[in-house]
């Protein structure tokens, strides 16, 4: 059967959509321009018909045959994710590791079905919901202790089953994206009010199995913040936690699976809160000669209890790059919005924070202003993504968070590290940093790195960048990761971050739902 929607094997979005050949041009052009990167090479995007992927090494189960694809385009789309690793390799044509064939379900008897056959025949099972992993979480490299792989895509799971406007809650289908599910919750006036920059090709399911950050600043930002239950399929049975709006009862069993990974089970639907739609709102910019200057004056607003929807601070380099502002000043990308009240009063309050530590508001420009110039980028970040690769540049992040008490070191630390590989490895480039969230105990610094990369060269180059940045993060007490996930690529760091009996305990979880191994395998812990 053909996927009901369909989506690039390589790259970002549908085919016949994302950045354009000029788009592409015209990136080169502002790399030339504002980092002087000079003698860029375009390469063609790949083909279908230059993909050669190994021969399928299991059949699906003869009941489920109508349900599961093994066509190429299927196979080589659920092959790779969106990091520059998986960008680089699908550049060119290198899909080492499909999955054997795609499964669509379409209903948990499906899903029992597939989970059940694959357990009893040794195949791993890899959880698929957008394919917006930069992680290294949905690629099926599970090693040769398996007969094989099939990709659980569940895209025909996206449905809202139910909405419940006086609690303020859905029950939601794991395979719904995120444009889906906010057009099915808006004729109730309500939202999930989660943004992450992938949104448009991102599951429910994924956001909270991967524990994503949406794009508001404060108070909720992560997918642990909306859940209030969980129905998920392990190979040993169904897990159905209880619909509560708060539980004190012993350990949760919610949060075993949220951030699990697809290493437990897999998670089939949903209930989330939800919150009115906003009808005011407010948004300001303000400048920073300094970068000192700014995080402090962030520190403080985050402490204040003014909870901003948007508390965005970019640094010179990432105002530069991003085209907010000219690289003169760090620029904080300030909103409020609300369902209930004017929100002017805590912007004024706000603003009046931000001038006490140096902060200062630009004159108003007739075109647009920074905020609309970071929003326009941010949004395409994605598709951006393809013409940085094609352009033979290393355009990579990384991100973390840590508390205020020790980010001056942290940060100067993490950047140094990196701006050492990067010269090392490429040279020249830059590092950036923004803050994407902060909390009153800390910020979520994410650091961006763009250099010019050596002809095939790109995955040992950002490799090395990577080792060196990842080890200063957890020297300086961060995490290896504030919303991207574990999967495969942070393996090696979690593995130090996490206490090692916690590590055990892990281990035993998943050997008591999951007794043969086959959930995602090689994320968060490996079989026993």
């Amino acid at each position: 059967m053909s996927p009901v929607a369909e989506r690039k094997f390589w790259g970002w979005g549908r085919e016949g959509e994302g950045v354009s050949e000029s788009e592409v041009h015209q990136l080169g052009d502002s790399l030339h321009d504002r980092l002087g990167f000079s003698d860029l090479r375009l390469v063609d995007p790949p083909r279908l018909s230059d993909i050669r992927l190994r021969e399928p090494r299991v059949q699906p189960p003869a009941l489920l045959v109508h349900r599961c694809a093994a066509d190429t385009r299927s196979r080589a789309e659920h092959t790779l994710g969106k990091s520059l690793r998986d960008y680089v390799r699908g550049l060119r044509a290198q899909y080492d590791h499909p999955p054997d064939f795609v499964a669509y379900p379409a209903d948990e008897a499906d899903l029992v079905a597939i989970v059940d056959w694959a357990a009893t025949e040794r195949v791993a099972v890899v959880p698929y919901g957008g394919g917006s992993s930069v992680a290294d979480g949905i690629e099926p490299r599970v090693g040769d202790s398996y007969r094989g792989a099939v990709s659980v895509d569940l895209r025909h799971l996206d449905r809202v089953l139910e909405v419940d406007v006086e609690s303020r809650s859905a029950l939601i289908e794991a395979g719904t994206l995120g444009p889906q599910l906010e057009d099915r919750l808006r004729p109730y006036g309500l939202s999930l009010r989660f943004f992450p920059q992938s949104f448009e090709f991102s599951s429910l399911g994924g956001w909270i199995a991967t524990r994503a950050g949406g794009h508001y600043a404060t108070m909720f930002t992560q997918a642990d913040d909306f859940v209030q239950a969980l129905r998920v399929i392990t190979p040993q049975g169904l897990v159905q936690t209880r619909r509560l709006p708060s539980d004190g009862a012993g350990v949760s069993a919610d949060r075993m699976f949220i951030g699990s990974e697809g290493s437990l089970g897999l998670i089939t639907q949903a209930w989330m809160r939800l919150q009115d739609r906003p009808t005011h709102r407010a948004g300001a910019s303000v400048h920073f000669d300094g970068f000192e200057q700014a995080w402090r004056g962030v520190q403080a607003i985050s402490q204040s209890g003014l909870w901003p929807s948007n508390c965005r601070l970019l640094d010179h380099n990432e105002a530069l790059h991003s085209g907010a502002g000219d690289g003169t000043t760090a620029i904080l990308v300030l909103g409020f919005e609300s369902a209930d009240h004017p929100v002017a009063p805590s912007m004024d309050r706000a603003l009046q924070i931000a001038r006490e530590f140096g902060g200062s508001l630009p004159p108003e420009e007739p075109d647009e202003d920074e905020a609309r110039r970071w929003r326009r980028f941010f949004l395409r970040g994605p598709y951006l993504k393809e013409g940085y690769t094609r352009l033979g540049v290393i355009r990579e992040t990384f991100e973390t968070a840590c508390t205020w008490d020790r980010f001056p070191e942290f940060h100067a630390e993490v950047m140094d590290a990196a701006r050492k590989a990067v010269a090392d490895e490429c040279g020249a480039g830059i590092v950036a940093c923004r803050f994407t969230h902060v909390y009153p105990d800390g910020p979520a610094p994410y650091y961006t790195v763009i250099a010019p990369a050596r002809e095939n060269a790109e995955l040992d180059q950002w490799a090395a960048i990577k080792q060196s940045a990842s080890d200063a993060v957890l020297r300086n007490g961060g995490t290896i990761t504030h919303h991207h996930a574990v999967g495969r690529y942070h393996r090696p760091w979690y593995d130090q971050q996490r206490p090692d009996l916690f590590a055990a305990a892990l281990r035993s979880v998943k050997s008591t739902l999951d007794p043969a191994g086959v959930m995602n395998p090689g994320v968060l812990v490996d079989p026993v």
